[in-house]
């Protein structure tokens, strides 16, 4: 069903685009308002379908399991990282940061919807703010190491450790909560 519409969808795009493009200076408005109004229900019927899909029981305990995981193996890579971070030579910091964090940040990523679903929009947007500052800290430490700037390095290191512990903590007060 969720295809279908979104078939339907594209059908009338494509559909409006060719009805204005038969005539430079008029639309023929008997066509192209039903198009548009079978496109508008394809929207429709399709965000309803994607979100049964999403708020599905198995997705959501799946996606909660990935969650969970995925932000307690980057904290906790990150104090480790933090601990180590002097010993670890500058250019060789973006090898640990794909290394270390790649995986876990994308899985994360995947199912972050699934925290508006569990836990309400609330919750979803404090884990993902101190989450996304931690992960543009990371993708600056990447940057600073490929650049060199090894001060650059320390500092950020520190700081995305500190946003991913925040996300961490409202991830788990909004879990405990919940139950």
């Amino acid at each position: 069903m969720k295809n279908m519409a979104f078939g339907f969808v594209v059908l009338a795009f494509l559909g409006g685009a060719f009805l204005t493009s038969l005539d430079e200076d008029t639309v023929n408005w008997i066509y192209f308002i039903p198009v548009m109004v079978l496109g508008f229900l394809g929207a429709f019927v399709y965000k309803i379908e994607a979100n049964k899909a999403a708020t599905h029981g198995d997705v959501l305990k799946n996606n909660m399991a990935i969650l969970d995981r995925s932000l307690h193996n980057i904290a906790q890579n990150l104090v480790e990282l933090d601990g180590n971070k002097d010993a670890i030579p500058t250019y060789e910091m973006r090898f640990e940061i794909d290394r270390l964090f790649r995986e876990d940040l994308m899985q994360f990523a995947d199912a972050r919807e699934s925290i508006k679903h569990l836990y309400g929009v609330q919750a979803y947007a404090d884990v993902m703010s101190s989450f996304a500052a931690g992960e543009r800290y990371i993708n600056r430490i990447w940057s600073a190491s490929t650049d060199g700037y090894v001060d650059e390095v320390l500092k950020y290191v520190s700081k995305a450790n500190m946003q991913f512990e925040h996300a961490r903590e409202v991830f788990d007060g909004a879990k405990a909560q919940k139950t």
